[in-house]
């Protein structure tokens, strides 16, 4: 959607979430931002203000859904909602010996459950006003599974896999989706990392490819597109064949 006037964004405390925030806030627009940090989500709402963007903020767990609901409900109503960026995310892998199944449901609950509580409470406002832009944060990880962390994985899968679909369902309503897919993006996320990340990218670069990519309302918004293309022909191999070549990548903490 292009010049989008007002815009929820989850997950928006960090990482990718925070730089789009930064990146959208300019003079005229309102900005929604809901994080599970109440610190660094108050400094990034201070920021969005600074650069003239209207902002209102909660600290919020996107797997409270009776919260979360309410909350976007009472947003949409006061400033009908242009965007929504599903972004808020959490990953783990195997790395500390195993994934448990403690942690293999958190992953799930955040990731998969908190997309669906952000988007549906959204979607009335908009099927009503037939207009409106989804944008549901998948990973490049979302397309082929990888032992070093396989709930990441699944979850991510999920993501676009729904996102996609989704896209087609609500064309008909006047309601665009776009399902984004980064490489390994710089963020509190990836800084546990003890492995070498290619093409790592910073935040605020990886903003500005989504933000344009949601301008045009581009199906998919995947990058760097190396490591895209890399992962879609990982994804196309013989499953032995790449299961003998993802044993030999390092493991997720």
């Amino acid at each position: 959607m292009r010049d989008p006037r007002a815009i929820l964004i989850t997950g928006a405390s960090s990482g990718i979430g925070a730089a789009l925030a930064r990146t959208y806030a300019r003079d005229g627009l309102f900005l929604a931002l809901i994080g599970n940090d109440p610190t660094r989500t108050r400094e990034i709402a201070e920021t969005c203000r600074r650069q003239g963007a209207a902002v209102e903020h909660v600290a919020l767990d996107v797997t409270d859904q009776t919260a979360l609901a309410a909350w976007i409900a009472t947003v949409d109503r006061a400033h009908p909602l242009d965007l929504v960026i599903a972004n808020a995310g959490i990953s783990a892998g195997t790395g500390g010996g195993g994934e448990s199944e403690e942690q293999a449901h958190r992953i799930l609950a955040v990731n998969i459950d908190g997309v669906l509580n952000t988007v549906f409470p959204a979607l009335a406002g908009m099927i009503a006003r037939r207009s409106g832009q989804i944008a549901l944060m998948s990973s490049l990880a979302g397309f082929r599974g990888f032992p070093g962390a396989p709930t990441y994985c699944a979850s991510k899968a999920f993501v676009r896999i729904w996102g996609e679909a989704l896209r087609g369902e609500l064309a008909r309503h006047g309601i665009g989706v776009s399902v984004i897919c980064p490489g390994f993006v710089a963020s509190r996320m990836t800084a546990v990392n003890t492995f070498r990340m290619p093409l790592l990218m910073h935040a605020e670069r990886a903003a500005a490819i989504i933000v344009r990519g949601l301008a045009r309302n581009r199906p998919r918004i995947a990058f760097p597109w190396r490591m895209y293309a890399g992962t879609r022909l990982l994804a196309a191999l013989p499953p032995r064949l790449a299961d003998f070549l993802l044993a030999r990548l390092p493991k997720k903490s």
